[in-house]
């Protein structure tokens, strides 16, 4: 049996080592950039630190204002550009190097060119890999596990990627740990006030939100609501957030327009709206915390993490869900429910079913938030920052960990 080590059993000192964050950063706007913000304002309000990261751009985005925190950046598509960064890590006063991981932000197959700024490093790496695939190609398999061999530590945001990272990469498991994905903290509460900021009245409330692209399943979500609106026919239903950069230079916007077609065609212009934006957080929450029912109708079924779900378990909604591995996990023990992947008629039963029971909503709701609460900011603050104090040495001494 595997025996997880939690970071509350960690020898630490009272203070963090000074640490370095690589990710893609805002203005940029992509899940992870937003991730590492939320990750490093954190930890620099749990330990009152300024740390600095590199950034990474993506071909374009050279002409990109970070703010003042940004020291350095990585380009992404520049092979030199990796050596360069390894240098600037080692020279930087810095003791440990935080990394948020996602193939598609590093250049070469598969990202590998990552491992070579990783292999000129010498300070203590801590790599969080977001994306963990069950089954990946043979050359996707070899750069992760040299990726994780090069890392001091390895993080994953969830039980699932732990036991892949282990089973079949073959990672050892005491280098793997498990942080969550982080959630605000917010209060439990209804959502007529939030309701009432937005001008919906009383209406039911049904959101999804992230930026958009084929993989998010909306078109069943969609079709759903023809049957949903029959029985609650005023139920409104919101897409929240802008097409995905990328998709938008593949594809331009043809995927959200074939969204509005469905909406036109079945008639739900009252009960569908689209909201072709980037949220900022404040304006995600005041969504959600309005919010009766969250949607995540995803069509990959080996997704390991998706930050929307987390939020909205963090915030205490009522969650249904394809079954995706992140999703099954999430909402075990009846923290949510759970549907069939691209399947219309399974989605809008289980919405119909929380709507005709608000005291099963109800309890799903407080079920979701209590699980949620290991997972706030601060507290995920606390964890990277225990794992951080293992690397280097040491004085006596303990980190302040929240419950």
């Amino acid at each position: 049996m595997i025996v997880e080590r939690t970071p509350r059993e960690w020898p630490v000192r009272d203070l963090p080592p000074r640490t370095l964050f690589l990710g893609s950063f805002p203005p940029r706007e992509c899940g992870i950039a937003t991730f590492t913000k939320d990750v490093v304002d954190s930890f620099d309000r749990r330990f009152s630190t300024k740390s600095e990261v590199v950034a990474i751009d993506e071909p374009g985005g050279e002409a990109r204002a970070y703010p003042p925190e940004v020291a350095a950046r990585l380009r992404e598509r520049d092979r030199e550009s990796y050596a360069d960064i390894a240098a600037m890590v080692d020279a930087h006063p810095a003791e440990v190097l935080n990394i948020q991981h996602e193939y598609g932000l590093f250049g070469g197959e598969d990202g590998e060119w990552l491992i070579d700024a990783l292999s000129r490093i010498s300070k203590p790496i801590v790599t969080s890999l977001h994306t963990v695939l069950p089954e990946p190609s043979e050359h996707h398999l070899s750069v992760a596990r040299r990726i994780c061999d090069l890392s001091r530590a390895v993080v994953v945001l969830s039980k699932t990627g732990r036991n892949v990272l282990i089973d079949r990469y073959g990672v050892d498991p005491d280098n793997v740990h498990v942080i969550h994905h982080g959630v605000p903290d917010v209060p439990f509460r209804d959502t007529d006030r939030a309701k009432a900021s937005f001008g919906v009245g009383q209406r039911t409330v049904i959101s999804t939100f992230g930026l958009i692209n084929r993989g998010k399943g909306l078109e069943y979500a969609i079709e759903a609501m023809r049957q949903i609106v029959r029985r609650y026919p005023e139920v409104l239903y919101l897409i929240l957030g802008e097409t995905h950069p990328r998709v938008r230079l593949d594809e331009g916007e043809s995927y959200r327009e074939s969204l509005h077609e469905l909406v036109c065609r079945y008639g739900l212009e009252n009960n569908v709206k689209l909201v072709d934006r980037y949220l900022e957080f404040d304006e995600l929450v005041a969504y959600l915390a309005a919010t009766d029912i969250y949607l995540t109708p995803y069509l990959n079924p080996v997704q390991i993490v998706s930050g929307t779900l987390a939020y909205a378990v963090g915030c205490g909604k009522a969650i249904v869900s394809t079954p995706y591995l992140y999703a099954q996990e999430l909402l075990a023990h009846q923290r949510g429910v759970l549907c069939s992947f691209r399947d219309a008629d399974s989605i809008a039963r289980s919405v119909v079913e929380l709507l005709d029971d608000p005291g099963l909503r109800r309890s799903i709701e407080r079920r979701a938030y209590r699980f949620g609460r290991q997972m706030t900011w601060p507290n995920v603050a606390g964890e990277y920052g225990a794992l951080f104090s293992t690397l280097v040495p040491q004085r006596e001494g303990t980190l302040a960990h929240s419950a």
